[in-house]
């Protein structure tokens, strides 16, 4: 790894942030106790990233505003209206935090350095490791499927850069399984689909990769399509429209099944796919607040932190925060997205 990779990575490690020590609520519940002194929210609302389909998440998550409720009355609030959307794109979710039109977003570290001006991450997500978790792409090609191992929660994630079916895709996974390297005008001479430019995974990492490897970024690929969601940039590897896409290690995990079922193709997506870039760890997903909302004070924000943790161990909040392949939150602070911000830095003074 070069040392600049090793500068940008460095500051990502996990933090915690102190929880205050309210006392255990030992209370009965009802209308005695602590329930006199609850405080009232009229409405909160929560964005979402557009790292799937719109109708998936908004369907993975419609159970979200209940088991919310519910958390934070264990916490001494009562919300009476949760609102849950799902943004057009990284950027307008990062935008309606720090305008204060949105209370708390789901949103990854990359959107989140960028607008930290307005925003402040509350907590970090886990999630499951994989079977995979090497930096050699060959590794993951020789060793696949890729499985999510039950069991292991870490902190974060790689991208990685993935060629699909199409013949100029299969020319380039050849090279890689044969031992390979690939020059930049074997990647120049592909199509690519990238996200928006504050997506870690779909862009900024594999950026970073491709100015490490060949001091070339994204910005000199010839052709390059920016996609509105990982869904549809799957749909268009898969339909040979672009023959690289760029995302998290378990993009074809998750999009496994569409992969037939909705895209056309008749083969198994590890089959019809090869790994021919990796990069280094990237620092998970943030659930974040909007540092302009009047309700966001301490005493709430500590209220959300273990509310979020909580919920997260039941079963209906696994099965919410699955559909980002969240298994749980740990209590985040600024700095751990420090290396993120480095990161940031490089891309933008390129």
């Amino acid at each position: 790894m070069s040392s600049k990779w090793k500068t940008v990575l460095l500051a990502a490690v996990a933090g915690t942030t102190l929880l205050a020590g309210c006392g255990n609520n030992n209370s009965e519940s009802g209308d005695e106790g602590s329930s006199s002194e609850n405080k009232t929210i009229d409405e909160l609302s929560i964005g979402f990233v557009p790292s799937r389909t719109p109708e998936e998440i908004t369907a993975a998550t419609e159970p979200l505003g209940d088991l919310l409720k519910t958390a934070l009355k264990d916490q001494g609030y009562e919300v009476n209206k949760i609102d849950i959307s799902v943004g057009t794109s990284y950027e307008g979710v990062g935008e309606a935090l720090s305008a204060g039109t949105t209370d708390i977003g789901f949103i990854p570290g990359g959107t989140y350095v960028l607008y930290d001006d307005g925003a402040e991450v509350l907590l970090t997500s886990t999630r499951e490791g994989l079977s995979i978790d090497s930096e050699d792409p060959k590794d993951w090609n020789d060793n696949k499927p890729t499985v999510q191992e039950e069991g292991t929660q870490v902190t974060y994630y790689k991208s990685l850069i993935i060629a699909g079916p199409s013949e100029k895709g299969q020319e380039l996974g050849q090279k890689i399984n044969d031992g390979e390297e690939l020059t930049w005008d074997d990647l120049n001479s592909a199509t690519w689909s990238v996200m928006g430019p504050s997506s870690s995974s779909g862009y900024i990492y594999p950026y970073m990769w491709l100015e490490d490897n060949y001091g070339k970024t994204i910005n000199d690929l010839d052709n390059v399509v920016k996609a509105d969601s990982y869904g549809s940039s799957m749909a268009r590897l898969a339909s040979g429209q672009v023959d690289i896409v760029v995302g998290y290690a378990d993009l074809r995990i998750d999009n496994a099944e569409p992969w037939t079922s909705e895209f056309g193709r008749s083969e198994d997506i590890f089959d019809e796919t090869n790994v021919i870039g990796v990069s280094p760890n990237i620092y998970n997903d943030t659930i974040s607040v909007s540092k302009n909302s009047d309700k966001m004070t301490p005493e709430f924000k500590e209220a959300l932190q273990k509310a979020f943790i909580e919920l997260a161990k039941t079963d209906e909040g696994k099965e919410v925060i699955s559909i980002y392949s969240h298994t749980g939150y740990e209590p985040a602070k600024d700095s751990d997205y420090d290396g993120e911000r480095k990161a940031q830095e490089i891309v933008k003074n390129q």
